[in-house]
């Protein structure tokens, strides 16, 4: 315990010195795959978010998805890749394969479902390959190119909102 409460001040400062403003819109292109990284911690309503993201366009191909736990149970079976914060090192690497591949995955769309500033959802969103990053206004806006302001717990207004702002970027289509 004590020692990730040292852990954790020593990857918010390497985080925060690491820290990089997310990049101007270069490209207006169509939004054609979706990365999704979900805190389940405050949110546990993932599959009406995900079916929201679907019924509004969205393939359910398209969508790759990362869910958050503070704590894992070893006999679970997740329906998601689930992680947590073990796999985070003291020099801010990740040391799990799927988690990477996410990160280095080149998506049109990422959306960090999250409201809390946790430093290993923080660090995933800032070293991301998106194109475009959406997330909440809670969270540092240097790491994404649209904030929506909102409460977690209401998802319908969140990708309404998305979709709202989406379509006003040509995006997507009307």
């Amino acid at each position: 315990m004590f020692l990730n409460y040292f852990k954790n001040l020593f990857l918010k400062y390497t985080l925060r010195n690491r820290r990089q403003e997310v990049s101007t819109l270069a490209s207006t292109s169509a939004i054609r795959s979706v990365g999704l990284v979900i805190d389940e911690t405050s949110f546990f309503e993932k599959e009406n978010l995900i079916k929201e993201l679907i019924s509004n366009g969205f393939s359910a191909n398209s969508i790759s998805i990362l869910v958050y736990r503070e704590t894992m149970n070893k006999n679970e079976t997740y329906l998601h890749y689930t992680f947590n914060s073990s796999i985070l090192d003291w020099n801010a690497s990740i040391s799990d394969a799927v988690v990477t591949n996410f990160i280095q995955t080149d998506f049109d769309l990422l959306v960090s479902y999250y409201d809390i500033e946790k430093i290993i959802l923080l660090l995933i969103t800032n070293r991301s390959k998106a194109k475009f990053k959406v997330g909440f206004s809670s969270i540092d806006k240097r790491l994404h190119h649209l904030t929506i302001t909102t409460q977690i717990g209401n998802y319908s207004t969140f990708v309404h909102e998305l979709f709202k702002y989406l379509k006003i970027l040509n995006k997507i289509e009307s």
